[in-house]
């Protein structure tokens, strides 16, 4: 059977992936969460015209030749307005935040004012009608559109959206990936394998990148390679209205690799197991019920890199986020070798150099090399039957942090 290009993969992973509904969340909990509908303020800011300095509200008339003697009346904290009116010759120490009085339409700062004693300034500094006062609506009316439906919410989009007056927000319903080790070998980290057994990692690095895009993380730990084993955590994971059931390991075709038969036994529709792709050929993808069922390979580096590449903006989409890999064009110091008929992915370091982004393969890239996937900061990507090229010779990577 012919493998499946990684493109078309692709497009059938995100074939139909829309979010599942919305929820209203308090705004402590709405950090990293996608706006579900276009968002309005409920109240005007600033509410009143109001002071952007400490100093002495006057009228600009009154300071119109220098220096100004002026009686202060009162004063202005921010939170307490003063509530009379600003005659002639008098003024009102201010605060910043606080409402500007009536009768006066200038704030002069502090450092250009000297205190005469007995309750009177002199304004030593000229200083123009308006300045220093920040006009009502300045940010924001009611009513008005603040953010629009799509917005990732970030710090600042969360102080707007309080600073509007909601203490709450509907945002999309975050996408629940549950993750699936399988393997009689595996134990989890902190462990005294045996010499047979490795250490479980692959589940860490999965769950980071699905957090990564906005979406929750249901660990439902080994299964060990029994049938009823992996039928009841994937069991668990349905009970949990999952999105997407990621298996580690166990979709190749291996006496021991049961997860293909496991999940086409409890009905998976495949749409696809196996792709041109290096490392990643056994990649698996079905759907479930309301589950989408991604089966990434065992080998560690295999199951990272397939999850850059494929669960990375199945999630995203599901989020109702944008998302696109950050691709760069590079410069290979480094001869490489004619491609087969599989999309390679070829870890590697690059770095900013005056000629431009200098890429150096690592010269081995076995699937298994985690240390090496931990240094490299990025991937070379190769297309099938890709030709030798010398040092020198143009390449396209996919940056990996």
């Amino acid at each position: 059977m012919a493998l499946l290009p990684v493109a078309d993969a692709l497009a059938r992973l995100l074939d139909a992936a829309e979010p599942r509904g919305t929820e209203t969340v308090g705004l402590a909990q709405a950090s990293g969460r996608v706006l579900s509908a276009p968002l309005h303020a409920l109240r005007t800011q600033p509410p009143f015209d109001a002071s952007a300095m400490d100093g002495y509200a006057v009228q600009a008339a009154d300071i119109a030749s220098l220096p100004a003697q002026l009686k202060v009346i009162g004063q202005a904290p921010a939170g307490k307005q003063f509530t009379g009116t600003v005659g002639p010759g008098e003024c009102v120490r201010i605060f910043t935040g606080a409402p500007v009085p009536q009768g006066t339409d200038t704030v002069v700062i502090q450092e250009n004012v000297r205190d005469l004693g007995n309750g009177e300034i002199a304004v030593l500094e000229p200083t123009l009608a308006g300045r220093n006062i920040r006009a009502r609506g300045l940010d924001f009316k009611q009513g008005d559109l603040i953010l629009d439906a799509g917005r990732v919410l970030d710090p600042a989009a969360l102080s707007l959206i309080a600073a509007a007056n909601h203490p709450s927000v509907e945002v999309l319903r975050a996408p629940l990936v549950a993750i699936i080790a399988t393997g009689d070998e595996l134990l989890p980290p902190g462990s005294n394998p045996g010499p047979d057994q490795i250490i479980a990692s692959n589940a860490y690095g999965v769950a980071a990148i699905v957090q990564s895009v906005g979406a929750r993380v249901l660990d439902l730990g080994i299964a060990a390679d029994r049938t009823e084993a992996i039928s009841a955590l994937v069991a668990k994971a349905l009970a949990a209205d999952a999105d997407v059931i990621v298996t580690l390991g166990g979709a190749s075709v291996g006496d021991h690799d049961l997860v293909h038969r496991v999940l086409t036994d409890l009905g998976m529709d495949l749409n696809f197991w196996k792709i041109a792709m290096r490392p990643g050929k056994p990649l698996m993808f079905g759907r479930l019920g309301n589950s989408r069922c991604v089966g990434l390979p065992g080998n560690p580096v295999a199951s990272l890199i397939c999850s850059q590449i494929f669960l990375k903006p199945l999630l995203a989409k599901l989020g109702g986020r944008p998302y696109s890999p950050h691709m760069r064009n590079g410069i290979l110091d480094t001869a490489m070798a004619a491609n087969d008929l599989r999309q390679d992915f070829v870890r590697a370091i690059a770095r900013e150099t005056a000629e431009g982004l200098v890429v150096t393969p690592y010269l081995i890239q076995d699937s298994s090399m985690l240390r090496t996937l931990a240094d490299a900061n990025c991937a070379i990507v190769r297309v099938p039957f890709a030709p030798a090229v010398e040092a020198g010779s143009a390449c396209q990577v996919m940056m990996l942090r």
